[in-house]
């Protein structure tokens, strides 16, 4: 392999991996443990914790003091987040809250943290 062909390829690779974590958490959106969600639960305050998982899932089982806003009805129910508040959002796994992060910062939010790991991740109480 010469010189040329060497720096082409990590190049290449430096691409890919900077592709993928931009879009993997969003421009302007923070990824935070489920055991820091935990913490930011103790005070609600100036605090908006939404579940973007579909009403079935979310009465499956969810973090008590997470509202349900299905990412399929994001878009049509955004009068129902403050725009001023901190939004922590949460799914099954973490990618469809990444995509809500995307419909939200499109709409001109800007404080948005997205829980890593999702439902899954969760170890603590959930409500039914």
């Amino acid at each position: 392999m010469n010189t040329t062909t060497l720096i082409l390829l990590i190049i290449a690779v430096f691409l890919v991996v900077y592709t993928f974590t931009k879009r993997k958490a969003g421009v302007g959106v923070r990824s935070i443990s489920t055991s820091q969600l935990e913490e930011a639960l103790k005070s609600k305050e100036g605090k908006t914790f939404l579940d973007v998982r579909e009403p079935g899932e979310y009465k499956s089982g969810h973090v008590p003091g997470m509202k349900n806003i299905p990412l399929s009805q994001l878009s049509r129910r955004l009068n129902e987040i403050p725009k001023g508040s901190e939004i922590y959002l949460m799914c099954r796994s973490g990618h469809r809250s990444v995509q809500a992060a995307r419909i939200l910062k499109g709409a001109g939010y800007e404080n948005i943290i997205n829980v890593a790991g999702g439902i899954t991740a969760w170890r603590g109480p959930v409500k039914k």
